[in-house]
């Protein structure tokens, strides 16, 4: 008289080495690591191998189902005796190893979801130069761009036919051909309709399938003040159109701003370098100099050395997007000349001999400040 063994199933927590309170994340790790060891594919013709993988694949599926892990913790094997068992397919009930491994064995594992024939517009760059002033205070312009829009023929279909695509009828639409290697049932692409589940027997004539043609479009732009070279403004959905009605793409505006004449940009604040004669400098002045609003008085005063900085106030660059401005940093050059006439030379000789300067030394990293800042 035959007697049937008792099997005892081991501890689904053991099986893939977790605690009890283990989440859901430390769950997947677990398991993740252990499928990669067993797989069958990385274990051909190891029965040992495949009976440990069908473990800790029902050791998943049961611990990673809130209700599943709680008749497990509560009445153990008993509380989940279906699981694992199936109806003759070793495979129902395995875990998404698509979620699981994702491309890891170059190819799809497991149902998977239907892929989409809808795909998103490219972003589309363009770039505008704008002047100084432009960069400073902003300017409304328009532009004009292209970009791939909907075909208006076949409205974005890309078929010549009133129905549209066809369902393509090698994956029956799913855009995956299914077929059993080793102990996997592999899902690759669909080599007819590359993934989209469709096919399209009569190509719009027009956008010859793509559903998109390439048109120019003018749009308004809205440069704001402040910005710098370089700066990206985007209009999003003003991109390239998507295909088969998927969302379009985004559109930036990359700016390249002009240098202007004597005026440098550091920050917010613009910084100029202004030439004035010895006697202006000595005996001070009120000139007029320029600024991007129109003249101003500058007051030099009296002794006024070379590399005297002046800042004006609120002069500058707007903040970009916010309140206030930079300010305008005017840097003095007292200016030499180089030819005299015969007057003029006496008179500097007359005004030398009432002048006591000490021709001392100094360092040469002092001397290469001032050269610095002159160069």
């Amino acid at each position: 008289m035959s007697r049937t063994a008792n099997v005892i199933k081991a501890d689904y927590y053991e099986v893939l080495g977790v605690v009890r309170g283990a989440s859901d994340q430390e769950l997947k790790a677990a398991y993740r690591k252990l499928a990669m060891q067993y797989h069958p594919d990385r274990n051909p013709g190891n029965a040992e191998a495949e009976e440990k993988f069908k473990q800790c694949s029902e050791a998943y599926q049961v611990l990673t189902d809130p209700d599943k892990r709680a008749a497990y913790d509560r009445y153990g094997h008993a509380g989940v005796s279906g699981v694992g068992q199936g109806n003759g397919d070793p495979f129902a009930g395995m875990p998404d190893l698509g979620d699981i491994f994702g491309d890891l064995f170059g190819f799809n594992v497991g149902g998977g979801r239907k892929p989409s024939r809808m795909q998103k517009g490219r972003d589309v760059r363009f770039d505008k130069t704008i002047e100084f002033d432009e960069a400073v205070f902003g300017k409304d312009t328009e532009v004009t761009i292209s970009r791939m829009e909907a075909c208006s023929d076949c409205r974005g279909t890309g078929s010549a036919d009133v129905r549209g695509p066809a369902t393509c009828q090698q994956c029956q639409g799913h855009g995956q051909v299914r077929y059993q290697q080793g102990f996997f049932s592999i899902a690759r692409t669909c080599n007819v309709c590359g993934g989209t589940g469709t096919v399209i027997s009569n190509p719009c004539g027009t956008c010859r399938g793509d559903g998109r043609v390439q048109r120019e479009h003018a749009i308004n732009v809205s440069i704001p003040a402040g910005v710098e070279d370089g700066t990206r403004i985007r209009y999003q959905g003003e991109g390239d159109a998507g295909r088969f009605g998927g969302p379009s793409g985004d559109l930036y505006i990359v700016l390249a701003v002009k240098p202007h004449q004597f005026f440098e940009r550091d920050g917010n604040d613009l910084h100029c370098v202004l030439p004035i004669s010895f006697p202006q400098a000595a005996l001070g002045a009120d000139l007029q100099i320029p600024t991007l609003e129109g003249e101003t008085t500058l007051k030099i005063p009296e002794g006024t050395q070379s590399g005297k900085e002046f800042r004006l106030r609120n002069k500058g660059v707007p903040y970009l997007n916010e309140r206030g401005r930079g300010d305008l940093v005017v840097q003095i050059a007292v200016q030499t000349p180089k030819k005299l006439t015969r007057i003029q030379k006496e008179l500097l000789r007359q005004l030398g001999d009432t002048l006591t300067i000490e021709n001392v030394p100094t360092s040469r990293r002092l001397f290469d400040k001032v050269k610095e800042m002159f160069s």
